[in-house]
């Protein structure tokens, strides 16, 4: 009987990861001078205008999954490379903010329901922010990498990016993403389990 809250508490919590995530871009974004997500009505908690459903379904199952990704016009920032640094760490630190409120309410509760649901959203935002910061487009660690490469090596960025899905799926299916994303997923728990007491 367990299995039914606890796949209730995995699906709200990783909307919630996906959405805290996805808001934190378009709201940086929009801090910068770019609305494209606020125009395009990106700029909301709301998990429906966030999540995919096939994505959703992808991370419950096999833990590996996709959201709608928010869409930015980096041409719009006020400073282009800073803009896109804040851009791309927007959604890490809104993850990790979503889990230290979760962390402070799993220690101040005693329902086994709100325990749950903190718990296991705790888990899915630290995933999210470790999960994105690997190097790889289109995740958020590529555009923080991005930044600081030079304009003159742009055709080979360009060249990364059009087999970015391949390198991606060859890294989840060797396990090699646990070689960048284990210490960064320490680091968060630590982090995060500061606010627990």
């Amino acid at each position: 009987m367990n299995i039914i809250p606890s796949l209730i508490a995995t699906a709200a919590s990783i909307a919630i990861a996906i959405s805290v995530h996805e808001f934190g871009h378009a709201y940086s974004a929009h801090l910068l001078g770019d609305d494209t997500a606020k125009l395009t009505g990106r700029m909301t908690l709301n998990p429906l205008k966030h999540v995919d459903p096939i994505g959703l379904l992808a991370l419950i199952i096999f833990r590996i999954g996709w959201a709608k990704p928010v869409p930015v016009n980096p041409m719009n920032y006020k400073n282009y490379k800073i803009g896109n640094l804040i851009v791309s760490l927007a959604g890490i630190v809104f993850n990790l903010i979503t889990a230290i409120i979760c962390a402070i309410i799993y220690s101040n509760s005693q329902l086994y329901g709100v325990q749950l649901l903190t718990y296991t959203c705790i888990i899915y935002n630290i995933g999210f922010a470790a999960f994105n910061l690997l190097p790889i487009p289109p995740l958020d660690g590529w555009g923080i990498i991005e930044t600081f490469v030079p304009y003159k090596w742009n055709n080979y960025l360009y060249k990364i990016e059009s087999v970015s899905g391949i390198i991606l799926i060859v890294f989840i299916i060797t396990g090699a993403y646990r070689i960048i994303i284990n210490p960064i997923h320490s680091l968060f728990i630590n982090i995060v389990q500061m606010f627990m007491f």
